[in-house]
């Protein structure tokens, strides 16, 4: 892992793991590739700027031609793609934004590091590859679909995605699977449980709730507020994702949790409680059209093959993440603003 290329670097984990990885690997290049949409934010690598091995190169994932251009610039040995919408309300409303971005965008990055780790540059139907190289496609646990009250998802169970945002991502996983099955291309996929921690984009449900209780506006909460989700700080996620890249075998999925089921209304409360702001303020909105009602992880294949296990207790973890947001409120502020503001109103009607 001398030069590697993260895409969508700019975003909540993205940004996280480039921090996590510098601190913790020693590389020649680490270049960024974001096309910086409305949830990329370059405030969030402000502080490794000045890092010598650390470029940042604004472009879409489905540009063919700035891809090749790079792995010709830079001779990439790793690839870590984080780039993809990700919101599921968005993808109800933009549902072609997340399968042209999630999808192509994912095969267009397989096809270009493909032909450029050939050992035979350029020939599709060669299947070696240049020593030591790894293509690693961040992936999430929606791709499962949802969980009854009982029973955890594993590396084996059936993809059964329900929103145009699981969909595409699970049609992202199965062309990363292609490309090791026909092209014998050196891939891994993880596939994380619900992220929280800093940095995050405030339309989902921690950092939006905190926000919220900051400025003394209503809480937004779907339905009964009883979806049950497993947390996991995005600090743990970014040692598991460098822990794959390490040890990873060729071809393996591994699925990353934090062993902290949480019902969406309990984290709310959780949070009213730690900010001192009154139960008042929560107000419950229509449920979302297909909102999965449980998911779990099962995360016993990384924590006994690789040796990862998470370091953050949710107690923990969440105390640590409010406190990051009331210690950031100008972040919070820049970033709560303009197109932000359209984007909530139309979603949460109350």
């Amino acid at each position: 892992m001398k030069r590697i290329l993260v895409t969508g670097g700019a975003g909540f984990i993205g940004s996280n793991f480039i921090k996590y990885f510098l601190k913790h690997i020693t590389c020649e290049i680490l270049v960024n590739l974001d096309a910086l949409t409305y949830a990329g934010n370059l405030e969030n690598l402000s502080e490794i700027e000045e890092e010598t091995c650390y470029i940042f190169k604004k472009g879409d994932i489905r540009d063919h031609g700035l891809l090749d251009q790079l792995f010709l610039q830079y001779q990439f040995d790793t690839v870590v793609n984080f780039a993809a919408e990700s919101h599921v309300d968005r993808s109800i409303t933009e549902p072609e934004t997340f399968l042209t971005t999630n999808i192509i965008g994912t095969q267009a990055l397989l096809e270009t590091t493909q032909k450029h780790w050939s050992k035979q540059a350029g020939n599709k139907y060669c299947r070696e590859y240049r020593e030591g190289v790894k293509f690693l496609q961040v992936s999430t646990d929606e791709v499962y679909g949802a969980l009854g009250k009982e029973g955890l998802f594993t590396e084996t169970t059936p993809l059964s995605p329900n929103s145009p945002y699981s969909a595409s991502k699970a049609s992202a996983d199965l062309i990363v699977k292609a490309y090791y099955e026909t092209f014998g291309l050196p891939v891994n996929i993880t596939r994380c449980s619900n992220n929280y921690g800093p940095y995050q984009f405030p339309e989902k449900l921690i950092p939006l709730m905190i926000h919220n209780c900051q400025v003394d506006e209503p809480l937004p909460v779907y339905g009964d507020g009883l979806q049950i989700r497993d947390w996991l700080h995005v600090e743990d996620h970014c040692s598991a994702i460098l822990t794959v890249l390490e040890k990873g075998g060729v071809g393996e999925i591994y699925n990353i949790g934090g062993n902290n089921e949480k019902a969406n209304i309990e984290i709310v409360n959780l949070i009213l409680e730690t900010m001192g702001k009154d139960k008042g303020l929560i107000r419950y909105v229509k449920d979302r059209p297909g909102h999965d009602r449980r998911y779990a992880i099962d995360n016993t294949k990384i924590t006994t093959q690789l040796g990862w296990k998470p370091s953050h207790s949710f107690e923990q973890g969440i105390a640590e993440t409010i406190a990051w947001y009331l210690a950031n409120k100008n972040w919070m502020q820049n970033i709560t603003s303009g197109v932000y503001t359209q984007y909530y109103e139309k979603m949460y009607q109350f």
